[in-house]
């Protein structure tokens, strides 16, 4: 690791000094996130993100041939204990979170670090031999990686066999059909964030928790889980949503280089 961070710092001037890779993305999404910062501000932000951006990229190589004890030690979880009763009594379990801190070391853990079977939900990619090989690398440790695809049958197999699973939603992308969003105000922005996590939750009235997510140094995280919602069925409409974002938006404003801030979350006009 000590190599692969060597390469990153060279990376991290590559991409902001050379290639300046969605420099202007970076920058506008950061303005209208926090319009009370100044430009140098701004610009320290942005610097620092996209060191932490290359080291995800370095980290997600390493992802390839880290081993489970050295996985486990560098990603923990410090209060794992609060979804054994739901283990227990046969219940899976919705965890949200974002594209904040190292979100591939989670999919790549999540069957080790609970009793319940770790299941990832994303996107495909549209290149097909970088998707084969990033669920290669996803799934060497029993996570279960599914697309939007199949998510629907998947959560109704599981349900049907009485298979107990941990569900990990990532929400702060943005979402394809904007129809089917949930709109709110975000960051300081009108927003439409993926209902898809809400919806699932309750349907099968499944008890939602939000993981954060904390760099401790460099290579190593912790995350403790909250719960968001036990009854989610009696939830109001967008209460589970709105409460994951709020505690996505503590943890942005806590260490705000730390989320994927080149992403074009905001390119929908609402």
């Amino acid at each position: 690791m000590r190599v692969l961070y060597c390469i990153s710092d060279f990376v991290a001037f590559v991409l902001y000094d050379v290639v300046k890779y969605r420099k202007q993305v970076v920058f506008q999404n950061l303005q209208n996130s926090f319009p009370n910062l100044n430009s140098k501000q701004i610009n320290d932000i942005s610097k620092k993100y996209y060191a932490h951006l290359a080291d995800l990229l370095v980290e997600a190589v390493k992802m390839l041939t880290i081993s489970k004890q050295r996985l486990t030690e560098r990603y923990k979880c410090l209060n794992k204990e609060i979804l054994e009763p739901y283990f227990e009594k046969n219940q899976s379990v919705i965890l949200m979170s974002a594209h904040y801190n190292d979100w591939e070391y989670m999919v790549l853990s999540l069957d080790l670090q609970f009793s319940h079977h770790g299941i990832g939900v994303g996107k495909a990619m549209s290149n097909k031999a970088f998707e084969h090989l990033m669920h290669l690398k996803r799934t060497r440790y029993g996570t279960e990686v599914v697309y939007a695809d199949s998510i629907r049958e998947v959560f109704q197999k599981y349900e049907d066999i009485k298979t107990p699973c941990a569900y990990m939603m990532l929400f702060d992308q943005s979402p394809n059909n904007v129809k089917k969003s949930y709109i709110t105000t975000f960051l300081s922005q009108k927003t439409a964030v993926i209902y898809g996590p809400e919806y699932f939750a309750k349907k099968y009235n499944f008890p939602v928790f939000f993981y954060a997510v904390r760099k401790v140094k460099r290579g190593y995280y912790e995350f403790d889980l909250k719960l968001l919602c036990e009854d989610s069925q009696s939830s109001k409409y967008g209460e589970i949503t709105d409460n994951a974002l709020s505690a996505l938006s503590s943890l942005i404003n806590e260490h705000p280089q730390y989320w994927l801030w080149s992403h074009k979350r905001w390119k929908h006009k609402l």
